[in-house]
């Protein structure tokens, strides 16, 4: 049995901003200021809860295209209108802490496991655990509920619009921001060649390719032209030597704004790859997500964190259950460090609140207008690290809970403090507890799977007249293999203690399947000659 070291001083490193750190920023403030400025005028701010759950949905589906986010984001706000629901039905039938914390761990699970399973995020389950878990202890009648979702529908509708205003402006902007990130991962990669850069690389691109086809099954001139030149990524993956960075860092620049897209010149092999993308737009290949083991985590951590919260007498124990459902990764390492930031987040965050609370006092207006403020602070800081966002992310949650009636700070700042320690203990505690045993197994199926994948590439490469689009079909096949198989190695390399992994094994099946790749490419008559010159041609978005 194998026990890994948990990290410290690395859970805290700042990485770069988000290029898009802007959109969610804009976008929430946007969506929030208009529902709580009228609550303002019309002093009831005590509802703003209702109203925030609907806005908050803004935060989401930034990444997706226009056509992808408009379905993504009608989701998101019925998901979020159906959950507060069930969490202020549950609160209008009992008083019961209990019950209520069991409701809320449930709650907390299933919002983990969907959000998971979609992929929707970031923000992911959090942002949806935290307005639920805070419904099921406002008292609550039967009869207000309909009016009170009705309020989270309206804002929510509000939000939908305010995320897809931008499309008004720049349709492609989600794709073209994906493809420039490919080209660049790619460029990297062509440049150094090393595991480290190909492993980003490949992730870019695949990311890439799935933006494009959930783009919609309609394929138009724009998107045709980000085909061309994911193509030159997927070629520059596969055979670095072969492929010049300049060029593809030039074409990532030309994606920004509205400009032109780079024409580039036609290679043999090309049109069976924009077929095999064609194809698998019309396919929904089903995904298979291992999101029991995060799940039964989940529940047991978040129900355990709210039961300490309440032996504790803390009176808030929604804050530990949110705690709890905020730490959980696709493994225990990473847990780890989203439990160090966390506390460290929401300690700092403390203090802030306790510098600004004399101000919020002053007025409910002051007290709309800061919390705007760190809605922004929020998402321009947490894609650095997460705790630097909770910094904002904290005071903001503290004062919301005035919107009713100011309150006792130092109250306010004991119970965050506790619950937030309590939390992350509990939390994590849990996660040891519930280990994902079966990621050595997923390794294994993922090993065996890039394995095969490599082998039909190969004996298709052997055979002298092999169909250009079986060889194409069979790349696919081997790159998606590869991705999934490093991104199954990092996910069970970070659960503590396990069988040892076969790590040769991997780089082995890894080294083989990139050889193999690059054979294909060249087989293909997919390569670029480095002297090639790109020409532009004026292909309006």
């Amino acid at each position: 049995m194998h026990i890994r070291p948990l990290p410290l001083a690395g859970a805290l490193r700042l990485g770069r901003p988000s290029p898009i750190w802007f959109k969610p920023a804009l976008s929430v403030v946007v969506s929030v200021a208009p529902p709580n400025l009228i609550l303002l005028a019309l002093g009831r701010l005590d509802l703003a809860m209702y109203t925030m759950a609907g806005s908050l949905c803004a935060l989401y589906a930034h990444n997706r295209p226009y056509a992808a986010r408009a379905r993504t984001l009608a989701w998101v706000v019925l998901g979020m209108t159906g959950g507060l629901a069930v969490a202020l039905i549950a609160a209008s039938l009992t008083t019961r802490a209990l019950v209520l914390v069991t409701v809320g761990a449930l709650l907390a699970a299933v919002q983990k496991a969907v959000c998971d399973a979609t992929r929707v995020g970031p923000p992911g389950n959090v942002v949806l655990t935290f307005i639920t878990s805070a419904s099921l202890f406002v008292p609550q009648t039967l009869a207000q509920i309909p009016a009170h979702l009705g309020m989270t529908l309206a804002a929510g509708a509000w939000a939908w619009l305010v995320g897809m205003a931008p499309g008004l402006v720049r349709p492609h902007g989600p794709e073209r921001r994906a493809t420039a990130q490919a080209l660049t991962a790619a460029a990297a990669h062509a440049a150094t060649g090393d595991a480290h850069t190909r492993g980003a690389a490949a992730a870019a691109v695949q990311a890439a390719w799935q933006t494009l086809l959930t783009a919609g099954l309609r394929s138009d001139r724009t998107r045709r032209g980000l085909e061309r030149l994911l193509v030159r990524a997927e070629v520059a993956l596969a055979a670095p030597a072969d492929s010049d960075p300049g060029r593809l860092r030039a074409w990532a620049r030309d994606l920004r704004g509205n400009g032109p897209l780079p024409r580039v010149d036609d290679l043999p092999g090309e049109a069976e790859e924009l077929l095999g993308v064609e194809a698998e737009r019309t396919t929904r290949t089903p995904r298979h997500h291992h999101l029991t083991p995060l799940a039964v985590r989940t529940f047991v951590g978040c129900a355990l964190a709210g039961y300490a919260s309440l032996a504790l007498g803390v009176g808030r124990p929604y804050w530990a259950l949110v705690t709890a459902a905020s730490l959980y990764q696709a493994n225990l390492t990473l847990t780890w460090s989203r439990a160090v930031q966390r506390v460290v987040g929401n300690v700092i965050g403390v203090l802030v609140f306790a510098a600004v609370v004399p101000l919020a006092h002053l007025h409910q207006a002051a007290l709309v207008l800061l919390c705007l403020a760190f809605n922004f602070g929020a998402e321009a800081l947490i894609g650095r690290n997460y705790w630097l966002g909770t910094i904002c992310v904290t005071p903001m949650a503290l004062l919301i809970t005035e919107f009713a009636r100011f309150q006792d700070s130092a109250e306010l700042i004991t119970e965050r403090t506790v619950d937030t320690l309590v939390g992350a203990l509990v939390g994590f505690v849990a996660a040891v507890a519930v280990t994902n045993r079966r990621s050595g197994d997923r390794l294994e199926h993922a090993l065996t799977s890039a394995e095969r994948a490599r082998e039909r590439a190969a004996r298709l490469l052997t055979e002298p007249h092999t169909a250009p689009a079986a060889l194409e079909a069979a790349r696919r096949a081997l790159a998606v293999a590869l991705v999934d198989l490093r991104g199954t190695t990092e996910a069970a390399s970070g659960e503590w203690w396990q069988r040892a992994l076969p790590h040769d094994r991997v780089m082995l099946a890894e080294q083989a399947g990139h050889r193999t790749l690059a054979a294909t490419v060249r087989r293909q008559g997919l390569t670029l000659d480095r002297d090639d010159n790109a020409r532009a041609e004026d292909v309006r978005p």
